[in-house]
C-alpha cells in the first residue's frame, strides 16, 4: 500500500512538471521574440525538447504501473527505467545544442533587452523551481533524472536573471554565454552519473543497497546449508528487487529440515527490499546441471 502511494505520488509530480513546463516554454517562445532575446529562445528550444521528455517520464510512469501479465510477468515498473534513460540522452543532447549557442554567441556577440529578460528570468526561476520541488523528493529513478532536467532550467534561469542585472548597468555581453557554458557542464556531468546508475540496472547489476556477500555468508551459517549456486540479486527498476538463489542442503533427515531452513532464509531476505523472490533447495546428493562444478 505504502508502495502504490508513492508511485500515484511520482506519477502527480511529473504530471504538475509537464504541464509547468510545457506553459511556460510557449511563453518563452512569445518572450524571447518580444524581448529580442537569442539566450531566452534558445532555452525555449530547450525547455520544449524538456516537455517531451517530462511527458514520455509521465505517461511510461503511468505505464509502470500496470499489473503483471502473460507479456510481462514482473509487470510494467521497468518502463520507467526506460523513461529515466530516455530523459538522460534528449538531456545531453540539448545541452550540446547549449553548448553550442553559447559558444557561437561568445565568438559573436548579440545585444538582448535587459530588462524583458529579468521579467522572463524570474518567472523561469519560480516555475522551474517549483517543479523542481515537487519532483527533488521522488524515489524512482525516473523522477531523479527529470529532477536534473528541471534543475538544470533553474539554475540557467538563474545565470540570465544574474547576467541580465549586469547588462542592465554594463553591456558585457559574453557573461551569459559564459555562465550557460559553466552551469552545462555541471548538469551534464550530474547527468552522466545519472545515465551511469540507469545503464547499470538495465544491465542487471547487483543494486548498491544491497550486499550480495553478506547475504550469502549469513544464508551459509545456517545448519542444514552447505551452498549457494546461481545466487543472482537484480532490480526492477532501481527501487524494487528481485533474488534468486539455488540452496544445496546437508545433513538431511526429513522434510521438516527442509521447510524450517527456508523459513529460515525467508525470514532473513523480508528484512532487504525484495519485491520477488525464489528459493530452489536442493539436497547434496541431488544433481543440478546448472551447478558450477
Amino acid at each position: 500500500m505504502g508502495h502504490n502511494h508513492l508511485h500515484d505520488h511520482s506519477g502527480k509530480n511529473l504530471k504538475v512538471a509537464f504541464f509547468l513546463n510545457l506553459a511556460f516554454t510557449i511563453l518563452e517562445f512569445i518572450g524571447g521574440i518580444y524581448v529580442n532575446s537569442i539566450a531566452i529562445i534558445s532555452d525555449a528550444v530547450h525547455d520544449l525538447g524538456d516537455s517531451l521528455s517530462l511527458g514520455t517520464s509521465w505517461y511510461l510512469d503511468s505505464k509502470s504501473k500496470k499489473e503483471a501479465n502473460s507479456k510481462y510477468s514482473y509487470g510494467y515498473r521497468r518502463f520507467s527505467l526506460l523513461g529515466a534513460l530516455i530523459n538522460s540522452i534528449v538531456l545531453i543532447a540539448g545541452s550540446v545544442y547549449v553548448i553550442y549557442e553559447a559558444v557561437g554567441r561568445i565568438l559573436e556577440p548579440e545585444h538582448s533587452d535587459a530588462q524583458g529578460m529579468v521579467i522572463f528570468a524570474l518567472i523561469g526561476v519560480l516555475v522551474n523551481g517549483y517543479a523542481a520541488y515537487k519532483l527533488s523528493s521522488g524515489k524512482s529513478m525516473n523522477e531523479k533524472v527529470v529532477s536534473w532536467h528541471l534543475m538544470e532550467d533553474v539554475l540557467g534561469w538563474v545565470a540570465v536573471l544574474i547576467v541580465a542585472i549586469v547588462l542592465y548597468f554594463k553591456d558585457i555581453h559574453y557573461l551569459d554565454p559564459a555562465l550557460s557554458l559553466l552551469i552545462t557542464l555541471y548538469i551534464l556531468y550530474n547527468v552522466f552519473k545519472r545515465l551511469k546508475e540507469t545503464l547499470f540496472i538495465f544491465l542487471q547489476g547487483v543494486p548498491a543497497d544491497i550486499d550480495l556477500d553478506e547475504i550469502k555468508n549469513k544464508i551459509l551459517e545456517l545448519d542444514y546449508v552447505k551452498s549457494l549456486h546461481h545466487t543472482h540479486i537484480w532490480s526492477l527498476e532501481g527501487e524494487r528487487h528481485v533474488f534468486t538463489s539455488h540452496v544445496i542442503l546437508k545433513n538431511i533427515e526429513g522434510f521438516k529440515q527442509v521447510i524450517k531452513t527456508k523459513s529460515q532464509i525467508k525470514r532473513f531476505l523480508d528484512e532487504y527490499n525484495f519485491e520477488h523472490y525464489t528459493i530452489e533447495t536442493e539436497l547434496d546428493e541431488e544433481s543440478c546441471r546448472l551447478r558450477k562444478k
